[in-house]
């Protein structure tokens, strides 16, 4: 934006700073953390975070006083959300997956430092796994969450661990085996785990947006059960080559 019209509506640049700045954050902020963060002084955006808090744009957290954004935008751009235009574009190849492995597959994004299940196709046999669309999941502990951190940039991956409750538990060595299981991802293209939240269930998890060397926009998990017998005869790497189709098929739904 040109210094002519940058300041020709002070007070609404300074509300856009806001939340684009806490659009960019995967933690809640406090005040002097957004002021330092959009270069204004605390007082500077004072009432302005109090006129954001009031509209539901901006929640703020009882207990610590930092601020995140709502949901409110995400309702207000309705139809013509990315999240919902993603929603759209994988049904059916998310379905179609569904039914070739004959196993619950998922799709999953970053959000507020978790992971979240946005859309869910059920696998068509009598006995399936669900994964409830809206559900959070801690970022470290799913395949989903791994295969998200992998391709982050790597600012974006630093504060989202820094900021990471299960991961600030580990001890150094095993901070450094995640972290080069998140190399190892990256070189792979994709990631195959015992799931460590459901037990009898396998992941088979590869990115979606960075084909054409873009970044990250989500995650796309197959969520097997190895207790069933249906796919005895399916091998993993067939099931991965299924996944690979799916994503390229998602990803010329988006354009990307």
């Amino acid at each position: 934006m040109n210094n002519d019209t940058k300041y020709q509506a002070p007070a609404l640049d300074k509300g856009l700073d806001i939340l684009e700045y806490l659009s960019a954050q995967s933690v809640p902020l406090s005040q002097t953390e957004i002021a330092t963060g959009i270069e204004k002084t605390p007082n500077e955006i004072y009432r302005m975070l109090m006129s954001l808090e009031s509209r539901g744009y901006i929640l703020r957290d009882e207990v610590s006083g930092k601020y995140r954004l709502s949901l409110k935008l995400f309702y207000l751009s309705h139809r013509h959300s990315p999240m919902d235009e993603l929603r759209k574009a994988a049904q059916f190849p998310l379905e179609e997956l569904a039914n070739t492995v004959r196993q619950s597959c998922h799709l999953s994004i970053l959000y507020m430092n978790q992971v979240m299940v946005i859309i869910h196709a059920k696998s068509p046999g009598p006995i399936a796994l669900s994964i409830e669309e809206g559900n959070l999941f801690p970022l470290p502990l799913t395949a989903s969450g791994k295969v998200l951190l992998a391709y982050m940039p790597e600012n974006e991956r630093s504060n989202a661990l820094k900021n990471n409750a299960i991961f600030k538990k580990y001890l150094k060595p095993q901070q450094d085996d995640f972290m080069a299981s998140l190399a190892e991802i990256h070189e792979k293209g994709a990631y195959l785990k015992t799931s460590d939240l459901a037990a009898g269930v396998t992941d088979i998890s590869v990115p979606i947006g960075v084909s054409n060397g873009g970044g990250i926009i989500a995650c796309l998990t197959i969520s097997m059960l190895n207790a069933l017998n249906l796919n005895k005869n399916v091998d993993n790497d067939v099931i991965l080559a299924e996944a690979y189709k799916c994503v390229k098929k998602i990803e010329q739904r988006i354009g990307v």
